[in-house]
């Protein structure tokens, strides 16, 4: 039967690893949305110095399960003198991970700009950073969104494997009350309907985000190049 007041009565508990899943989720997913951002544009600036290494990060991510990463920073990182707390892991680890798939969905929404667009950008003396900032980012934003959002779900999931280094997230927590109580139904139950919730959230964010941005309709090329002589 189904003990409600089991839940109720850990809920300090299972509060605790809730707050830690978020923290961490955020930290790890900011960092793998920034750090992406800079592999594309550094492979896209100068293919030939940047693109192998590149594309040898990207292809080592996607051939590493992330619990393997995790282990290597915390259980091996203090062979070669590094030596990470296992939040501080947790947070590394969902990062450079999750960096490696946003390097491509970033790489694909500047690839479908259109290539008259940056020549146009080009003869109206629109410098590359304005072209980057007011042409480039806003287009590929539109068209990045829901694999964005998409792989942004498959992180947050992926997070409870931080539980495995010793992370008092909501999965170890969780389990931490089935030890104790031998209860296995409720813990697992409240675990997977707060992970609902906030894949949940970032789901309706990337929708909402999706549809703003879908009205915002780029200006001309020309009309930026005027600006942007304006404001020169």
């Amino acid at each position: 039967m189904f003990d409600i007041t089991l839940l109720w009565e850990a809920r300090a508990l299972i509060l605790q690893g809730l707050w830690n899943t978020l923290w961490i989720c955020f930290l790890g997913c900011l960092m793998a949305l920034s750090l992406g951002l800079v592999l594309a544009a550094l492979r896209l600036a100068n293919p030939r110095l940047f693109g192998y290494p590149v594309a040898c990060y990207v292809e080592l991510c996607r051939g590493t399960p992330l619990l393997i990463l995790l282990f290597l920073l915390y259980y091996g990182g203090p062979s070669i003198g590094l030596r990470l707390d296992a939040e501080i892991a947790g947070v590394t680890g969902i990062g450079l991970y999750g960096a490696g798939y946003f390097a491509e969905i970033y790489r694909g929404g500047f690839k479908s700009i259109p290539k008259g667009q940056l020549e146009a950008a080009r003869m109206l003396g629109i410098s590359p950073w304005q072209t980057l900032i007011r042409i480039q980012i806003p287009q590929m934003a539109r068209l990045i969104v829901p694999p964005g959002t998409n792989q942004l779900i498959i992180l947050v999931k992926e997070s409870a494997l931080i539980s495995i280094i010793s992370v008092d997230d909501l999965t170890k927590n969780a389990t931490t009350l089935v030890n104790q109580t031998f209860q296995v139904i409720e813990p697992y139950l409240a675990v997977a309907l707060l992970y609902w919730l906030m894949i949940e959230l970032v789901a309706r964010g990337g929708y909402a985000l999706e549809k703003r941005l879908a009205n915002r309709q780029p200006r001309p090329v020309a009309q930026q190049g005027a600006n942007a002589h304006a404001n020169g």
